[in-house]
């Protein structure tokens, strides 16, 4: 088994920079421009359902999220929402695809860290066109040796991944969704790091693998080089 690490895999979303939390803004006007038709929670989980029955056709993003909750208007009112509601509807999606990008603290300097020490890779799921407009408007794109827009996460992708820029076993894996970054990474034989953040979508909720030798979280990813640090000095 390699003794220390070679590979360190970064998400993107809510790892490195504000994503969700466009989402919520958009899912509460949304509830609000159907609130002839039900309560707010009501509307928002009619909307998850549509969601979770779209993902295998949509895939993870914007585009996807747009689709359900246009979907999800026609659900509620029967057929009869207004064109206009659609319209909104769009026109919330179009703004969600230029929203700003807020790096989250410790980001920038924890990748400035590791950059040349080890091999960097964004492994991201989502809108191609959107993930790639982030990660440039970010100012982290030249920080990455690789770059990774899947559809989806799971152990087979990081066995692919990472046994493409390195091998599993050497590798570490950074994210906020212990469902689609950590357990999965984990299973791959890789390191698993979780970094919560306080929004994050209730698909992605799963429980910690608190018995898994390769598990570990932290509070942010300022705490991650003396993590990284550690590891090494033990293997």
């Amino acid at each position: 088994m390699p003794g220390k690490l070679t590979t360190i895999g970064f998400d993107a979303d809510d790892t490195l920079w504000q994503n969700e939390q466009f989402f919520r803004l958009t899912e509460k006007h949304f509830a609000a421009l159907l609130a002839d038709h039900g309560e707010e929670a009501h509307i928002s989980a009619r909307l998850l359902e549509a969601e979770k029955r779209n993902l295998a056709i949509y895939g993870f993003g914007i585009k996807g999220f747009t689709l359900s909750m246009i979907e999800t208007a026609i659900e509620v009112t029967e057929g009869r929402v207004p064109g206009s509601t659609i319209a909104e509807i769009l026109a919330a999606g179009r703004d969600m695809l230029g929203h700003p990008v807020e790096a989250l603290p410790h980001a920038r300097d924890t990748v400035e860290k590791l950059a040349g020490a080890y091999h960097l890779v964004l492994i991201t799921k989502g809108d191609l066109f959107d993930q790639e407009r982030k990660l440039a408007a970010s100012g982290l794109g030249d920080l990455f040796d690789a770059v990774e827009i899947v559809s989806d996460k799971s152990a087979a992708t990081y066995t692919r991944i990472f046994g493409r820029h390195g091998d599993p076993r050497a590798s570490m894996m950074i994210g906020n969704s212990l469902k689609s970054d950590v357990v999965p990474a984990i299973e791959a034989g890789s390191w698993g790091v979780y970094v919560p953040h306080e929004l994050t979508w209730v698909f992605e909720h799963v429980e910690p693998p608190v018995e898994a030798p390769r598990f570990r979280q932290l509070v942010d990813l300022g705490e991650l080089p003396a993590l990284i640090e550690s590891i090494d000095k033990s293997g």
